[in-house]
């Protein structure tokens, strides 16, 4: 198992909480009242910084409800926490939605999910393998 450090950088922060014992991912909260006007987006602190073994990202995705009833997700999910930042995670989200949409601090705004990062390395050549699919892209596979 692997152990990630946690820190609090504000008084109010709350630490990262699973809902379920299966759950893939826990909940972040803000940790200020934000904003974030009809179709716009902002950056949304969670008062908390963490420290994860070199083999494990973060990733920032959003949270289904806030995208289906609020139409509230994460802009660039998945946000991706690398394992050398030692800042504050901020979630840049974006209002989807008609209506300003408050985030209050305390409220859950994404989840956090810890993933795996494969050893890579990459290799420069002249000529790639062939397969079936070749070159075909952007639903070239389908409908």
């Amino acid at each position: 198992m692997n152990t990630v450090k946690i820190k609090k950088l504000t008084s109010n922060a709350i630490i990262p909480t699973r809902q379920t014992a299966n759950s893939a991912g826990y909940d972040l909260y803000a940790s200020e009242d934000v904003t974030i006007v009809s179709h716009g987006f902002a950056a949304v602190g969670t008062g908390i910084s963490v420290e994860m073994p070199n083999n494990i990202e973060g990733q920032v995705r959003p949270r289904s409800g806030l995208a289906f009833k609020h139409g509230i997700t994460v802009l660039n999910s998945p946000g991706t926490i690398d394992a050398d930042y030692r800042g504050e995670i901020r979630v840049c989200l974006i209002n989807h939605s008609d209506t300003d949409y408050d985030v209050h601090a305390g409220d859950r705004i994404a989840q956090l999910v810890f993933a795996a990062v494969a050893p890579t390395e990459l290799m420069e050549v002249s000529q790639l393998g062939a397969t079936e699919r070749g070159e075909g892209g952007f639903g070239s596979t389908g409908k």
